[in-house]
């Protein structure tokens, strides 16, 4: 990476973990920019899938292990299961063959869901996983709409098309003299509840009205 051209970023899962920036108050180089998340959401995707799949009492969390935002998402899931009676069990997201194996051999159980975290293994499976839930009738949460609009069921995660305006905000503020080391990585600011109504009901699940009432966005 360039150590002179000023760089901004949006939607990464974890730039300090990954060593982009020495702080995420103070970048200290050329580097700065938009967090695809905080740690805290991940524990929302669980209590949103037990809100919207109360039976659920096992969840397979599908990560990448090779980023440090992959371990860091998983340890902030199991923090919270014990509290909502769930069972995680980790899924690794190298490749489309073992993200088959294992989906498959986690829905020989009963009571079993799925949450999806964050990073570029997950999108590059944003049509495998929605249809391996579908084909084994797991209720899943997601970590961008992109995956219910492929026909999965919900997702709650940042607003990304802000995220792109407010590092739109950071590049003017550099090309007026700013530096990338002094300007703050900064948490998403907008979140955004998309649910698939289709897929509710192929799930025989009753989506609570709590629920739909927070959605901003419902596809029927």
């Amino acid at each position: 990476m360039t150590r002179a051209v000023p760089i901004v970023f949006a939607i990464v899962p974890d730039p300090l973990g990954s060593g982009f920036v020495e702080s995420l108050s103070r970048p200290g180089g050329n580097v700065t920019g938009f967090m695809m998340f905080e740690y805290n959401l991940s524990g929302k995707w669980l209590e949103l899938l037990k809100e919207i799949a109360p039976d659920v009492t096992r969840a397979a969390v599908l990560r990448d292990p090779a980023i440090a935002a992959g371990t860091g998402q998983f340890a902030v899931i199991q923090s919270v299961a014990p509290s909502r009676g769930v069972q995680v069990i980790p899924v690794n997201m190298r490749d489309a063959a073992e993200i088959e194996r294992a989906v498959a051999a986690f829905a020989r159980s009963s009571n079993g869901g799925l949450i999806v975290t964050a990073g570029a293994a997950a999108i590059v499976g944003r049509q495998l996983i929605p249809a391996l839930a579908a084909k084994h009738k797991l209720p899943a949460v997601y970590p961008a709409r992109d995956f219910v609009t492929s026909g999965g069921l919900i997702s709650y995660a940042a607003d990304f098309i802000d995220q792109y305006r407010r590092a739109e905000s950071y590049v003017d503020r550099i090309l007026r003299g700013e530096k990338p080391a002094d300007m703050p990585v900064q948490a998403p600011t907008k979140y955004e509840l998309v649910i698939n109504l289709k897929t509710a009901k192929a799930l025989n699940l009753t989506v609570p009205a709590s629920v739909l009432a927070r959605a901003d966005e419902v596809i029927e």
